[in-house]
């Protein structure tokens, strides 16, 4: 069980991660303790704001359930789903035909009714993490005006040549070009490329926005990040 759950990144084994929201303590507990047993790296969240605080540790799956206090399940999905690309299940207790289909229109991949089984759960979650992974090979080149940003090898290509940035350049890069209809200000970018915990200012983002135009125009002869005055930065598609 353990082997399945391990994915190849680079020359290191990670495990998947995976964020459980939900405000029973008994469930979460029970539900982690399970999911760590299989392998997984559990991360557990009792409300929205938690939530949101876990998104920085970057889960490749949520457990979301619908009924959470403040900020349901379903408003959270909302808010969340532009910024996380990850499968979102559904925990939920209600079981009508109109509330399954409000749970997808959310932004929720697939949902599971209470009271559910562990194995029922287990063969979801990695029906799902497969699922994404075959998607995220499929899609690990973007290209954008014959710049190529290879997600796999994490490197940034013109007409064949690498364009060497640093590892931050390159999660900017990478960062915007995924979201290319999107604007994000620094405090954002901060926030989702840094995470929540990390000491600093998000004045660097400008920085390192900075240097990296300043490479790929070199290099290029073109701009490919758009400053939106009193907004943020966009990626020009």
């Amino acid at each position: 069980m353990l082997y399945n759950n391990i994915i190849k990144s680079g020359v290191m084994d990670v495990a998947y991660k995976i964020l459980i929201a939900d405000d029973e303590p008994m469930l979460t507990e029970m539900l982690a303790e399970h999911l760590e047993g299989d392998g997984y790296i559990v991360y557990v969240a009792g409300d929205g704001n938690a939530v949101l605080d876990r998104l920085s540790q970057r889960p490749d799956l949520i457990l979301l359930d619908i009924n959470m206090p403040g900020t349901d399940g379903l408003e959270l999905c909302r808010a969340i789903r532009d910024t996380v690309s990850c499968p979102i299940i559904f925990l939920t207790a209600r079981i009508t035909e109109q509330d399954k289909i409000r749970g997808l229109q959310a932004g929720g991949d697939d949902y599971i009714t209470k009271p559910f089984s562990l194995a029922e759960l287990s063969a979801r979650i990695g029906a799902h993490l497969r699922r994404d992974q075959r998607q995220r090979k499929s899609a690990s080149l973007i290209v954008s005006n014959g710049l190529i940003v290879d997600l796999t090898g994490r490197r940034v290509l013109w007409q064949g040549e690498e364009i060497r940035f640093s590892r931050r350049e390159y999660e900017i890069i990478e960062f915007l070009a995924m979201n290319q209809n999107q604007i994000f200000d620094r405090e954002r970018m901060y926030e989702l490329i840094w995470g929540l915990d990390a000491e600093g200012d998000s004045r660097v983002i400008k920085e390192h926005v900075r240097k990296i135009r300043n490479k790929l125009l070199e290099v290029t002869g073109r701009e490919f990040i758009e400053t939106v005055w009193g907004m943020g930065y966009r990626w020009k598609k």
